[in-house]
């Protein structure tokens, strides 16, 4: 599953048509597998542990050491806590609601309202939230977020962006795609198979 790999995967699957990108390096391919990353983290969603440390009248948390941060799943704060019920004292209070919050350069999580004095004694300062993050992929194999048992899905996945590419590349000019052998038309323009492999893509499980 390293990226290498799943490049040569990806022309191979494409046949004759994958002879219409030449960018250096590989970039176009590189490119549609890493488009197809998007759709991958909603079909095999993912999931990672973060930790924010709390402060008193805080609303707003800034997740710059979480990248790969899609959005806010649910949280587990004051886990492992005895926490008093309602009736009893030392009651926190109702917890804040929490929202993720793109500013156009980070994402933040936001706590509303702010935690208070006494939340933060009862349930520790340590706000751990599970998160949905991003799939990734890497020159090493073992870096590649996406599992060896998708691989299938994301090039599938991958073969449809190349066809929405090569779609609107030809927007001002007839295209058909031919086997190689016969020179016969294939039974689909880019734009048919771009929603027939979405199709079957979104229809997988």
């Amino acid at each position: 599953m390293g990226r290498d790999d799943l490049v040569a995967d990806l022309k191979l699957s494409m046949n004759d048509s994958a002879s219409v990108f030449k960018a250096a390096d590989d970039a176009d391919f590189v490119r549609f597998l890493d488009n197809a990353l998007a759709d991958m983290a909603h079909k095999r969603p993912r999931t990672k542990l973060a930790t924010l440390t709390l402060a008193q009248f805080q609303s707003t948390y800034a997740l710059a050491g979480y990248t790969d941060f899609i959005d806010y799943k649910t949280h587990i704060w004051g886990e492992g806590r005895q926490v008093p019920r309602y009736w009893e004292p030392g009651y926190p209070g109702a917890l804040p609601r929490i929202a993720a919050m793109w500013d156009g350069t980070l994402w933040s999580l936001v706590l509303d309202p702010a935690p208070t004095c006494v939340q933060i004694q009862v349930l520790g300062s340590a706000f751990k939230l599970w998160y949905f993050a991003r799939h990734s992929i890497a020159a090493d194999a073992a870096d590649t977020t996406v599992a060896p048992a998708d691989r299938a899905l994301l090039l599938l996945r991958a073969q449809a962006e190349a066809m929405r590419e090569l779609a609107l590349r030809n927007m001002h000019k007839p295209v058909q795609l031919r086997d190689g052998f016969s020179g016969v038309a294939r039974n689909s323009t880019p734009p048919a198979l771009y929603e027939t492999l979405l199709k079957i893509f979104r229809e997988s499980r």
